[in-house]
Formats: structure tokens, C-alpha cells, sequence
């Protein structure tokens, strides 16, 4: 009777920390939907309202289309351009190296796989000024090339997909063999479709990080027609002052490819989580 006592109390504690989390996170996210819609001298009366006064919708049209010096819609297309090339662009080099790394023997494959691993050590701000160079040789400074192929084979991600091929039973890709199966239509038969879940993630973690960038675009992008919408909202700021209003509506605009990208994948995220879920039954 004692145990179930204390099991309805840490479930309560647990169910008010969890409502907490909620508030703390949801409260800012739910300014900025409602002032969205509020004029900027609505936002900065001294008079602190949640709700708008007057409802308006200007805000959405200026930053979309009357905002010549900060192009949101055209930022946003470059920013969709290189986040979904970029995933694309990661899933195929992921897989395939996590298929070396975990079922192909080749002389030296651990050693090479520890010290891929060995770099993650390093921050990625002392690759800025290396990478740079390397992209301003190539002539990518202001192209889409350079924000989508520096990090198209994260070590994270080739960790990642490894491990869960590992938790895939060997005894398949020699069942596959006795079949007459080759590597490759062992890659794309058998393993790909085992590890879907993963690479679903791995999309996930790539396109929002993408997404999200903030620091690399805005050293190799400096014209702000290719700009992508990220570094290009600090635009929205204006010279002389900050306009909330349009800042605002910039940033609601930027979240919500993310947010549906979550909101439809959140079953593979869950099921990923388990580095043995690639294998089911």
C-alpha cells in the first residue's frame, strides 16, 4: 500500500515538473504567434498586453513581400533548397559508409572508424578558417554549395547509422548471399529497409540543423538575395532600431518547416532511440 502511495506521488511530481517544462517552453513560442499579429506601437506600449488590440495582418505581408532590403521569401526558398539537398545528400553517404564500417572487412576498417570518431574531440569553430579557404578555392563563396557539401558526412551521424546496423543480425547478409545476393542489393533490400527508422532521424537532426545554422552561412554568404533565412532575419532588425513586429514574424515564418518535419517523423525519433529497433519480431 506504502509502494503505491509513493508511486502516485513521484507521478504527480513528475506530472507538475513535465507541466512546468511545458509552460516554460510554450509561453514564448505563444508570444510570438499573438504578437505577430500586433502593430509594432501595440508591441511597444508601455501597456504589456498578451492579446492583440487590433488584430493585423500587415506584418506577415511586409516581411513576405513588401520588404525589398530583406527578401523572407526568397531566403526561405534558399534555406529549403539547402536543407533538403543537404538531407538528401547526408542519407546517401551515411548509409553507405555505415554499411562499410559495420558489415564490409577491409584491412584497417577499426582503425579508421577510431579515428574518424578521434576527431569529433575538436570543436568545429577551429574548421571555420581551413574550410573557408577550401570553399573560396573551389569559387562556392555566395553559392549553395557552400552551406549544403561541408557537412554532408557528419561523424556523428556515420556513429549513429553504424551502431544501429550492428544491432541487424549478420546471419541476414549470409542467408541474403546463399540466395545469390549481391552487396549491393544487400544494402538496398535488406539493409536500408531495416534501417529506415535511423536514417529518418538522422534527416531529421541534418534538415534542422541545417535549418538552424546560423554562424557557417553568414561567413560564405555575404549578398543578400542567396542568403539563407536564418542568417539573413538579423536583416529584419533594422539599422537604427529593433522592429519586434517584423522580427517576430520573420522568426514564426523560419520555425515552421521545422516544426511539421517533427510533427509528421516523431515516431521514427521515438523508435530510434533504441539502437535495436532497426530489428523487430
Amino acid at each position: 500500500m506504502l509502494t503505491l502511495e509513493k508511486k502516485r506521488i513521484t507521478k504527480g511530481i513528475s506530472l507538475i515538473f513535465l507541466l512546468i517544462m511545458a509552460f516554460i517552453w510554450i509561453v514564448p513560442l505563444l508570444y510570438t504567434i499573438l504578437s505577430s499579429f500586433k502593430s509594432e506601437a501595440d508591441i511597444q506600449s508601455s501597456a504589456f498586453t498578451i492579446l492583440p488590440i487590433n488584430w493585423v495582418i500587415g506584418n506577415y505581408q511586409d516581411v513576405l513581400f513588401a520588404n525589398t532590403s530583406a527578401p523572407v521569401a526568397k531566403w526561405f526558398m534558399n534555406s529549403l533548397i539547402i536543407s533538403v539537398s543537404q538531407t538528401v545528400l547526408v542519407i546517401v553517404l551515411v548509409s553507405l559508409a555505415g554499411y562499410g564500417y559495420s558489415r564490409m572487412k577491409f584491412k584497417g576498417r577499426d582503425a579508421i572508424f577510431i579515428f574518424l570518431m578521434a576527431t569529433m574531440m575538436f570543436p568545429a569553430v577551429v574548421n571555420l578558417i581551413p574550410l573557408y579557404k577550401i570553399i573560396d578555392t573551389l569559387g562556392w563563396v555566395n553559392n549553395y554549395m557552400a552551406a549544403i557539401v561541408p557537412g554532408a558526412a557528419g561523424v556523428f551521424n556515420i556513429f549513429l547509422v553504424r551502431q544501429f546496423m550492428q544491432g541487424i543480425p549478420i546471419d541476414f547478409d549470409e542467408s541474403a548471399r546463399v540466395d545469390g545476393a549481391s552487396d549491393f542489393q544487400i544494402f538496398t533490400k535488406l539493409i536500408l529497409p531495416l534501417i529506415r527508422p535511423v536514417l529518418t532521424v538522422v534527416a531529421l537532426f541534418t534538415f534542422t540543423g541545417s535549418w538552424n545554422d546560423f554562424l557557417w552561412p553568414s561567413i560564405v554568404f555575404n549578398e543578400v538575395e542567396k542568403m539563407p533565412i536564418t542568417p539573413g532575419l538579423q536583416l529584419l532588425q533594422g539599422m537604427y532600431a529593433l522592429d519586434v513586429a517584423h522580427a517576430l514574424t520573420g522568426a514564426l515564418i523560419a520555425i515552421v518547416p521545422t516544426f511539421i518535419l517533427y510533427l509528421f517523423t516523431q515516431k521514427y525519433f521515438m523508435e530510434s532511440l533504441s539502437l535495436s529497433s532497426g530489428v523487430k519480431g
